[in-house]
């Protein structure tokens, strides 16, 4: 069936519209903007023909699309619909959507621990897991930022680096002692001022006076903090992404972890209304909330320090 094959397809051309961006769509699927473009390029590609403009107020559907796009929004409409009547979440699934960079640097070192206790509950998360993705809203929401659900904790960022970056700035210049050193940056913190960087870090400790700003931009945290294992360079990031790193001793503090950034806002648990008293969703999200408390102790105790 042409249909079944370019659903997703369909699905993200429909979210892309209605949210406006590739991004905003690619949060609430739980995937990348790239991979977004990719389902939208696939059914280009398939109908020889382009369906999105991008215009001053975001993307707009092209005179083909526009034909179509009435019913394509009722159809989703419709679909979401029938996932809230007939409830395709079958009772040992659990659906997630998070941050990916939490998802997978704070969520999948832990969730291992939940899996062994549980085998018989299956996740999706962000798409990907035991089960596929199914259509509809996820089950639980885990986001950074403003607006309702549930605060889990709320982070702070700090300079990290690769264990054998601090000796060089042991013997550097005492007052200035990150004055060219290579300074890694992730594009989110050069877009919002909701991720503090090295120019925010730099603003309130010093260390440094030239070239806040300069060094490599990397797309998210996953793939910064491999550069930051190789000694690559120095980044600020939030804490409670490399707490397992600073315990295994493949990712330093260089500097004390008093000497730290308050995130402007928690990472945040939504629960879908309905699934709240389910026992899948009730045990994983007691779990949850445990073991966020744990790393609000962590960050206390460390910033601290």
């Amino acid at each position: 069936m042409v249909v079944l094959t370019h659903l997703k397809s369909l699905q993200a051309v429909e979210l892309a519209i209605r949210m406006g961006s590739l991004k905003e769509a690619a949060e609430v699927l739980g995937i990348t903007p790239a991979a977004v473009g990719q389902r939208v390029r696939a059914l280009e590609d398939f109908l020889g023909a382009d369906l999105l403009l991008r215009g001053r107020s975001g993307l707009r559907p092209t005179r083909q699309l526009d034909h179509a796009l009435a019913d394509l929004q009722l159809a989703f409409a419709a679909l979401e619909r029938v996932t809230q009547t007939l409830d395709f979440q079958r009772v040992s699934e659990i659906q997630i959507v998070a941050d990916p960079d939490w998802a997978e640097l704070w969520l999948a070192p832990r969730i291992h621990a939940f899996r062994d206790a549980h085998p018989n509950i299956l996740f999706c998360i962000n798409g990907a897991g035991d089960v596929p993705l199914r259509l509809g809203a996820p089950d639980l929401r885990i986001d950074y930022g403003g607006g309702p659900g549930e605060p889990l904790f709320t982070d702070v960022f700090l300079p990290v680096t690769g264990p054998d970056n601090p000796r060089r700035i042991a013997d550097w210049d005492p007052v200035l002692q990150m004055e060219g050193m290579p300074l890694l940056h992730l594009k989110v913190q050069r877009e919002s001022t909701d991720h503090p960087g090295w120019v925010e870090w730099f603003q309130k400790f010093g260390h440094r006076e030239k070239g806040p700003d300069r060094g490599v931009h990397y797309p998210n945290a996953r793939v910064a903090l491999q550069a930051v294992r190789q000694n690559v360079g120095f980044l600020v990031c939030g804490l409670s992404l490399v707490l397992s790193g600073l315990e295994d001793g493949s990712i330093v503090n260089p500097f004390p972890a008093s000497q730290h950034l308050g995130a402007p806002y928690p990472y945040r648990l939504k629960i879908r209304p309905g699934v709240e008293k389910r026992p899948q969703v009730e045990r994983f999200a007691a779990w949850l909330r445990t073991e966020a408390n744990q790393t609000r102790c962590e960050i206390q105790r460390l910033g601290r320090q």
